[in-house]
């Protein structure tokens, strides 16, 4: 298992989640930290230099974790449940872009709210349209090993795909291996009625996770129950990525202190029970 914070760059929305902005000097910090990688918050990909990219990760032995895409949407409003083709044709040319980006780094590429939402429309049409463009991502991901990895999004942001449940039910009907879930403790916390019991239960759709704490702040500022979420990872047995997508608060640098301060422990006491039970 290993512990990732979101970066975006310099000239990231204001109301974009993450921690760090400006790739140059935060990747090296990020590091410094004790985090294992980054996850790149971009709105396309010309935001990020590769060369320049593959020299911070070389140079601070840090990884990339994830492409995540949420300023595609709150930037320009794009989503891939556009009602006019026009507009999911361009979020997919994007799109396509961040899946030959994750090729070679991360290998995943997140769908939060630029899913898009259902709103006046009939509930059935926007699904039927999630289908067909996520089907599309899918096969152009699949031969370069890249998953895309679905975000329940809670229902003060958005009417499409709340709940892990909901999550699940629409994978199974797009029923491609390389679409996968990423749950958000932020968004369980107010969707779901125990997060680890969710985890639990679906932890074979599962391959990436958000942390935040109830208030949006690193874990530990709030009242979300970490202990029990470590004991339901500990139990369902996964070993992928945990990744900070938290609010910079008080500053950006003591937030993202906060975080590793408080994971650290939990995440060794988890590594620790792995190595007494032989897993």
């Amino acid at each position: 298992m290993k512990l990732s914070i979101a970066i975006a760059d310099t000239k990231a929305l204001a109301s974009a989640f993450v921690v760090f902005r400006g790739f140059e000097k935060f990747i090296p910090k990020a590091a410094q930290l004790g985090y294992d990688g980054v996850e790149l918050a971009l709105k396309r990909v010309d935001e990020i230099n590769e060369a320049k990219l593959a020299t911070l990760l070389s140079e601070n032995s840090i990884e990339v974790s994830c492409i995540s895409t949420g300023q595609v949407y709150a930037d320009s409003g794009l989503r891939l449940t556009h009602p006019k083709k026009a507009s999911r044709d361009e979020v997919i040319s994007i799109f396509k872009e961040f899946i030959d980006l994750a090729e070679t780094y991360g290998k995943l590429v997140n769908i939060g709210r630029v899913r898009g939402a259902i709103g006046d429309r009939n509930r059935g049409d926007v699904e039927d349209l999630f289908i067909e463009v996520i089907t599309e991502l899918c096969e152009y991901a699949d031969p370069k090993g890249v998953t895309l990895i679905l975000e329940p999004v809670n229902r003060y942001e958005c009417d499409f795909i709340n709940t892990v449940e909901e999550g699940v039910a629409l994978l199974n009907k797009v029923q491609a291996s390389n679409l996968k879930l990423l749950p958000d403790v932020f968004h369980m916390n107010i969707e779901e009625d125990k997060i680890g019991k969710s985890i639990i239960q679906n932890i074979d759709h599962i391959k990436y996770l958000h942390f935040a704490d109830s208030n949006r702040l690193a874990p530990g500022q709030g009242h979300t129950d970490f202990k029990e979420i470590f004991d339901s990872i500990q139990s369902s047995g996964y070993d992928g990525w945990i990744s900070l997508e938290i609010l910079p608060r008080p500053n950006p640098e003591v937030a993202a202190k906060q975080a590793i301060d408080f994971l650290l422990p939990l995440m060794k006491q988890y590594e620790a029970y792995n190595l007494t039970h032989g897993k």
